[in-house]
């Protein structure tokens, strides 16, 4: 919500919306980065991790959110981008200078007797993860954009700023952080060449095929030897009364790595991308409940960094909520995604993410799903701004208008969250799952008593079962339907 009139939503702006994310019946909000930054990359670029960009607000601005949050009820969790910093960084600046205990907090290397790069590792983004400084004669490492530096995390004074900035937000009320990029933090020291990656490999490192980032087996440049081990620092440093989140960006052995991350002293929970890649199919669901526990993996469909899953159609958005409520483990709702929001259509000329750009048109589509919240159908803007908003708002009003109505999709999102806190599916334990193809079914415990689930996809070729007492239904044969009800 913007409420300067720049075009861009701001940390005011969400404290005026509060009140209904609170309505929703949510427990926590997470704000993604409004730190000092040139915004390349959407604030993950960050120039001063402990100040608020002044296109965002002050740091009065978010004392007020987090007083008004806590007034209603919702916890705050904030994100926390130490992988790297922005080139323009005083320590990315100074080390260009020629400052060399400032360049030993990164990853600076001579190159190679011909001048080529240390060796063959890919950033996450395509090109190379190396960029040359021709000040210092060295490349330096970047496992995204050129504009953002891996830092040296096993330096003890980028350790000790970190610990100091957690602890700056921590006084300041945050309840929890979301560590992004986790799995990208260390390298192996002996910088040697990644492998190609086997057809096997190929088909889960994230990215998609025509990503050259997926050719390579990641085995010296993403967290080697004891990575996960470093989520033991994230724990003493945010204390631990704080809530902690990764992003588990490895797509080879993603829950594995989430287990790893959330042993007992580390992380509370952690998120891969199978379940958006694979939107929560019934086979989706399986394999997260062989390979992990739910309780530590967080259930979610739509991000900042993903395509909007909606497909505009009411019913499969209620249907997939369905999904996500019942499982046990946090639940993350993007905003809009309660009311049923399709991924917007952009222009070339109108994006301006890097990541989107560089793959243009078959980019992951990371700023479609960044297009403004629409507040209200029929108002100038959608009630977002009153003045032209930093992405074109091409929202259905009558979508809108259908969502918001009395029993529409918003409706139903408060329905399932009142439904799981008051059943403890989110603190329940799937004893059962079976499944084909397009269906699903569920044994569900908790303290509150036992439930089945049943979820059909379009035209799946299995029998709606006998459901007395159902909690929540819906659907007719042909279309997706399911059922909740006491076992």
């Amino acid at each position: 919500m913007d409420s300067t009139g720049d075009g861009v939503g701001d940390l005011a702006g969400i404290t005026s919306r509060l009140d209904y994310v609170a309505g929703l019946g949510v427990d926590a909000i997470w704000l993604s980065p409004y730190f000092t930054s040139p915004m390349v990359d959407g604030g993950y670029d960050v120039v001063d991790h402990c100040a608020v960009d002044p296109r965002l607000g002050t740091l009065a601005d978010f004392d007020a959110l987090v007083v008004r949050a806590h007034g209603l009820g919702l916890q705050v969790m904030i994100d926390q981008v130490l992988n790297h910093t922005s080139e323009d960084h005083a320590w990315f600046q100074a080390a260009l200078a020629g400052d060399d205990a400032m360049a030993a907090r990164y990853l600076f290397r001579d190159p190679k007797p011909d001048g080529t790069a240390p060796n063959n590792w890919i950033s996450m983004f395509g090109p190379p993860a190396w960029s040359w400084a021709y000040t210092r004669r060295q490349y330096y490492f970047h496992q995204f954009l050129t504009c953002q530096p891996s830092l040296n995390l096993r330096h003890p004074d980028v350790q000790r700023a970190h610990r100091e900035q957690i602890a700056v937000w921590r006084d300041r009320g945050v309840d929890g952080f979301r560590f992004d990029a986790i799995t990208a933090y260390l390298w192996d020291e002996t910088l040697a060449d990644n492998p190609p990656a086997s057809a096997a490999v190929q088909a889960k490192v994230a990215g998609e095929v025509f990503n050259p980032y997926t050719y390579q087996d990641h085995l010296y440049d993403m967290l080697p030897g004891n990575g996960a081990a470093f989520a033991d620092n994230l724990r003493d440093w945010a204390g631990r009364g704080a809530w902690l989140m990764g992003e588990i960006s490895s797509g080879n052995k993603s829950y594995e790595l989430a287990m790893d991350f959330t042993v007992k002293g580390r992380l509370d929970a952690a998120y891969t991308t199978d379940l958006p890649a694979g939107l929560a199919s019934a086979p989706t669901i399986a394999e997260l409940l062989s390979r992990a526990d739910p309780h530590r993996i967080v259930a979610w469909l739509s991000s900042h960094d993903q395509p909007r899953h909606g497909s505009g159609d009411a019913q499969q958005a209620v249907f997939l909520a369905a999904i996500m409520a019942v499982l046990p483990g946090p639940w993350l709702i993007y905003q809009g995604e309660e009311l049923g929001l399709p991924q917007p259509e952009l222009t070339q000329a109108e994006v301006t993410d890097p990541f989107d750009l560089a793959f243009w048109p078959d980019g992951p589509g990371r700023e479609g799903a960044r297009v403004p919240m629409p507040w209200e159908a029929d108002a100038p803007q959608f009630g977002f701004t009153e003045a032209t908003p930093w992405l074109p708002m091409r929202w259905d009003a009558a979508h809108i208008k259908a969502a918001q109505a009395v029993g529409g999709v918003t409706d139903s999102y408060r329905r399932l969250i009142h439904l799981r806190r008051a059943l403890g599916w989110d603190e329940g334990q799937v004893t059962d799952c079976t499944h084909g193809k397009d269906w699903l079914r569920l044994a569900i415990a908790t303290e509150k008593g036992r439930f089945n689930a049943w979820f059909a996809w379009p035209d799946a070729d299995c029998e709606r079962p006998y459901a007395p007492g159902a909690v929540f239904e819906m659907g007719a044969k042909g279309g997706y339907c399911m059922a909740i009800w006491p076992a």
